[in-house]
């Protein structure tokens, strides 16, 4: 089931028996009478499957039942649907092989329940924001069969129940009214799989013009709405009736590959020959329909054809913004004068009391010359000695400096180890969620002398250009990072691109300084960077913080993994396993992937207590999460890690403390929250953890690379542990063949500047 927990929805812990990891019947069923009809309220929906509309449920017969039966198990396909809803399933009486007597529908229609009983369920079943169990009772029990009734039209009198005042009853009826909008939106879109979480998001964009919106194009929620890709708009457009061959399904279809092309492999283009091929295989359609749909999209500016290179609109105008901006930089005057450079730098040493090495003098004096540079290297090579000694040159020239990183992670360490304000370029650049764009942009510049960036590997070319966009043109610009890291999750290679076009000046540090106790962390990590295998451990575990533990086959590395985590690494090391120690991973599937081990590490480490539960994951106080996407809203972004600090069972609603912040969740919200006992070690760029257990396997043979191994290691301070095949950890070692991302902006930087 850890391949699939995406898909399923559970309402309770136990799978339906009758039901196998793919939602189908595992037995043969006997018809055991002819068609028929029953109704009634739905107790608990036992299992859901958003992708194939598979539906187990246990019913609570209407009347007194049928044939002694007062409830029943029916299974059939329905899009979405509710505890307490009133139901009325068409189809015939089965007889299970192994578990009885069960109502096998071919129609499932499902209504608003009538019965306080039923309407107790369905107000507290997550559908309405701030209502659990004991709000629902109370409003039941006050208003009775009137309940729903006095929601839609008089929902005033919800004050009249002790405990709900004018805000409650205000937050409560704003729910009730998105509810019945989405609702009709859910009916409009039943037959195409879309999940009640999903629905919500299409009506929180189009509100009450959804469903015209829809039908107009819907390909257009491929753009317009988190969670909804091109197959899901693609099976609402057929449903609705659109030609397979149309050109809009064609247009749709190649800008669809094209963006898959970006957002997996990072590339910024795709030749036109090879982008027709690959519509033309996924989209099955013939090729004099997808040239003439292509020709479309190049002739109103939705695609650019730039010598054959097709490219996205938005990351062809982002990579000539980053070369223009890049550009203005270093055409216009610093805004601090001429520095004496060999001064400054002895004077900030001997003020610091640090003894510089020559390459760090160079890297040191080629920053404070120039208006753009480059700082690279890996662990312990004195990138941030650097930072500090610039920042006390530039603060003494009164300089307004900005420390600036990727992400949330990234600037907390910044923050901690020049011990100066770090920002994250969100925050700094202030996205406004009304205006949809950032506040400081090309049109209102930020304020500022120097600029520092980093973890500059991570940067993507839309972030990029929206960072160099907003920089005052007299403004010092220092990128600093480690190049033989991962490139960024998104699209582009910025860095990379950067130090290949030879137009900017860079360094490369690469004589390790930082020497913690052992020191075997970054003698590793570089080992690995150069193809080495890893240092010799020694016999006594006091002397190193990086162990290698050699496993054979997935199941002996996650009975070690789990021992490593709940005993082991915490009463020899004294860490907290919930708090300190982080695994890592190459892929999110598969047995070893980090779906699957965030549900046995929360099964080892937080196994009980209240829970809120969505699509099959069960969220605790004590869980470490992660958010997945940018929420400007929330001010939460892709990748942020926190801890759930609340759960409230009668709002059905937790609370997420990322480091001091708290962000509140509903139901709907949660899937945009992912356990984080586990991740991938993409996710894990620009964080650093005290102890890091990174987990390899041949089942990740396809990712194995010297780069992800060498990330992965990076990301521990304190202890690593690579838990791991051999033959999967010397391929990692050896793997240094690392797919090029096609990019032209070190075409256009030569161009630019030459």
């Amino acid at each position: 089931m850890a391949d699939n927990k995406d898909k399923y929805r559970y309402r309770n812990r136990n799978k339906n028996p009758a039901t196998s990891a793919t939602g189908e019947r595992a037995k043969a069923v006997q018809i055991t009478g002819e068609e028929t009809s029953i109704t009634g309220t739905v107790d608990r929906v036992t299992f859901h499957s958003d992708d194939t509309h598979y539906t187990v449920l246990q019913l609570r017969l209407d009347g007194g039942g049928v044939n002694g039966l007062r409830e029943v198990t029916v299974v059939g396909k329905c899009m979405t649907v509710w505890d307490g809803e009133s139901v009325k399933a068409v189809g015939h009486w089965v007889r299970h092989e192994q578990y009885g007597l069960q109502f096998s529908a071919t129609s499932i229609v499902h209504s608003s329940p009538s019965s306080p009983a039923g309407i107790i369920r369905f107000l507290s079943s997550g559908v309405i924001r701030g209502v659990g169990p004991v709000n629902a009772k109370r409003i039941v029990d006050h208003f009775g069969a009137e309940t729903l009734d006095v929601l839609s039209h008089n929902s005033a009198r919800l004050e009249e129940i002790p405990g709900i005042g004018k805000v409650t009853r205000q937050r409560i009826k704003k729910s009730w009214d998105e509810q019945v909008g989405m609702r009709d939106v859910m009916i409009f879109l039943q037959a195409s799989g879309i999940g009640a979480g999903t629905a919500a998001r299409i009506y929180k964009k189009y509100g009450e013009n959804a469903e015209a919106l829809v039908r107009e194009n819907p390909y257009r929620l491929c753009y317009d709405v988190w969670g909804i890709g091109f197959k899901k708009a693609d099976a609402i457009a057929l449903n609705l009736g659109i030609a397979k061959d149309s050109p809009l399904r064609a247009a749709a279809g190649i800008s669809y590959v094209l963006r898959k092309e970006s957002e997996e492999e990072g590339h910024i283009y795709c030749e036109e020959p090879e982008l027709l091929l690959k519509a033309e295989a996924y989209l099955g359609i013939s090729m004099e329909v997808l040239v003439s749909a292509l020709s479309e999209l190049v002739s109103n500016g939705q695609l650019i054809n730039n010598d054959g290179r097709l490219y996205l609109r938005d990351l062809y105008m982002a990579e000539a913004r980053v070369a223009e901006y890049i550009a203005q930089l270093l055409s216009a005057r610093s805004p601090l004068g001429n520095i004496e450079i060999d001064s400054a730098i002895n004077w900030a040493a001997k003020r610091c009391g640090l003894e510089l090495s020559v390459m760090q003098r160079n890297a040191l004096g080629m920053a404070l010359g120039s208006k753009v540079s480059i700082i690279t290297g890996g662990p312990g090579v004195g990138k941030t000695t650097i930072i500090r000694v610039l920042c006390d040159i530039w603060l003494a020239k009164k300089a307004k400096i900005h420390l600036v990183a990727p992400t949330g992670r990234a600037a907390r360490r910044m923050s901690e180890s020049t011990e100066r304000k770090a920002s994250t370029i969100h925050r700094l650049l202030k996205y406004n969620p009304q205006k949809d764009k950032f506040e400081y942009d090309a049109t209102n510049k930020l304020d500022g002398d120097v600029f520092i960036l980093d973890e500059s590997s991570m940067i993507d070319i839309l972030l990029a250009a929206d960072f160099l966009s907003a920089l005052p043109p007299h403004a010092i610009l220092v990128f600093v990072g480690d190049i033989d890291q991962l490139p960024s999750v998104g699209p582009g290679n910025v860095l990379r691109d950067l130090i290949d076009s030879g137009m900017i000046p860079c360094t490369k540090l690469d004589v390790i300084f930082r020497q913690q106790r052992g020191g075997a962390i970054i003698q590793n990590a570089h080992n690995v960077n150069q193809g080495k295998p890893f240092e010799p451990q020694p016999s006594d575990w006091h002397e190193t913080d990086f162990f290698y533990i050699k496993c054979s086959e997935p199941e002996r590395t996650i009975n070690t993994l789990r021992e490593l985590v709940t005993n082991r690494i915490p009463m020899r090391f004294g860490v907290s396993p919930l708090e300190d120690i982080q695994i890592l991973t190459p892929m999110r599937k598969n047995t070893l992937g980090a779906e699957n081990l965030n549900s046995i590490l929360q099964e080892a480490l937080n196994p009980s207590g209240p829970a809120l539960e969505k699509l099959g994951h069960y969220f605790r106080v004590g869980d470490r999460v992660m958010q997945i996407r940018n929420n400007y809203d929330k001010d939460v972004f892709n990748g942020d890690i926190g801890f759930i600090s609340s759960v409230d069972l009668e709002t059905n609603k937790l609370t997420v403390d990322f480091d001091g912040s708290n962000i509140e969740y509903d139901m709907i919200e949660l899937d945009e929250l992912m356990h984080a006992y586990a991740t991938s070690i993409h996710k894990s760029q620009g964080s650093e953890y005290p102890v890091v257990i990174v987990v390899l396997s041949n089942q990740h043979y396809v990712l194995l690379q010297r780069n992800l191994l060498y990330t992965a290691i990076t990301r521990g301070k304190k202890l690593v542990c690579v838990l791991g095949e051999p033959p999967a950890v010397s391929r990692a070692i050896r793997n240094f063949v690392v797919q090029n991302r096609r990019t032209t902006l070190r075409l256009r930087l030569v161009q630019s500047l030459s």
